[in-house]
């Protein structure tokens, strides 16, 4: 008889969880330190974020305090900060419209996908973890908004060309883990329909 793995999990009120509420409450922060053009205070509290953002998952795991509310608040607040920050810098004009559409957009269609899956009554729990491109477009995503900030906050001239590198990476490798969830979304449909006829 095999035996099935599971993660524990334990108590809601852990010092991951506290980090990763901290973190939420850091972005309104960041978005009114960016509007009151305090670029410095924003580009620190986003590093700020940033770092909470990997002690939390550190900590899970090395105290094994892992729980049901922080594997479900940890990559909303994550998505919060990326998302407002996105918007903040495309609003400034700091990076280009069409790269904040590209990042919603692939966002909302992935969130859809998974929705009409459920509808579907197909589970996906255990079935969709992060692909490497995907962890890669959310690497580089971090890296665009660290880099772009600090090119406009302390105009480096090097920064800016970077910035511009780096906003047609993160388009590809939006677009690419965007289509590849989209795909693996309807081999997911297409295998429950194979079973039930």
């Amino acid at each position: 008889m095999s035996e099935t793995k599971s993660v524990h999990y334990g108590s809601n009120w852990t010092i991951p969880n506290l980090l990763t509420i901290i973190r939420i409450f850091i972005t309104p922060a960041f978005v009114v330190a960016f509007f009151n053009e305090d670029y410095i205070l924003a580009l620190t509290l986003f590093v700020l974020a940033g770092l909470t953002d990997g002690l939390d998952g550190f900590l899970a795991r090395v105290l094994k305090q892992r729980s049901r509310l922080g594997a479900m608040i940890d990559p909303l607040a994550d998505k919060f900060l990326l998302l407002t920050s996105f918007v903040c810098l495309g609003v400034q004009g700091w990076i280009p419209f069409w790269l904040i559409v590209v990042v919603i957009s692939r966002d909302l269609i992935v969130i859809g996908g998974l929705f009409v899956l459920h509808i579907f009554g197909i589970n996906v729990k255990n079935k969709i973890n992060p692909t490497l491109d995907s962890k890669l477009n959310t690497l580089f995503q971090i890296i665009l908004l660290l880099v772009a900030m600090a090119a406009y906050t302390f105009d480096v001239s090097g920064l800016l060309l970077l910035t511009s590198i780096l906003v047609f990476l993160v388009g590809f490798l939006t677009i690419f883990s965007g289509v590849r969830y989209v795909l693996l979304g309807f081999s997911f449909l297409h295998a429950d329909m194979n079973q039930e006829s």
